[in-house]
């Protein structure tokens, strides 16, 4: 079983047996430390072999693929969590805006309310990237007019129809 399975049926068995909230708990102040460190040092890049980056970001190995699971998606180029062993050697640059979208958008305001964002991105960056993610969540529906044929498929004017 690869680690990242093992990370799927940890956080599977953590659900069925009611520990998921203390076990999430954990896994992000876990993943805050981490995130503390990269943004620091204004480390990119995270290369190295994968057992050890798991012990210099204190990290068992299943919960590290969890933390890489969390950050593919802001990677420049996502990494194939399947294949990973605890001996692969892993060479994955992050970007910040990418990242900082990333956080945005699952609401983790303890992760982009971090301080160390203040040196890496400006209010006028983090502010454009609020109005991208506000843009791409903007959901736009058609308006039926009351003289359109109606969506239903009925052949009638909206009017005559669904729209009484």
């Amino acid at each position: 079983m690869t680690l990242y399975q093992q990370w799927q049926n940890r956080l599977e068995e953590n659900g069925k047996t009611g520990t998921y909230r203390d076990y999430f708990r954990d896994y992000l102040a876990q993943e805050t430390e981490a995130y503390r460190e990269i943004l620091d040092g204004e480390q990119k890049r995270i290369s190295g072999v994968f057992q050890e980056l798991a012990a210099h970001y204190h990290m068992e190995p299943i919960t590290f693929i969890g933390f890489l699971d969390g950050i593919n998606t802001s990677l420049t180029q996502e990494a194939n969590l399947e294949e990973l062993t605890e001996d692969s050697t892993i060479d994955v640059t992050i970007d910040y805006e990418k990242l900082y979208y990333n956080m945005l958008k699952v609401k983790a305001d303890w992760l982009y309310g971090l301080p160390q964002w203040d040196s890496l991105l400006s209010t006028d960056k983090k502010k454009e990237i609020r109005l991208k993610l506000h843009e791409d969540s903007h959901i736009t529906v058609d308006k039926t007019g009351r003289n359109d044929p109606c969506p239903c498929g009925s052949g009638k004017k909206y009017k005559k129809c669904c729209g009484k």
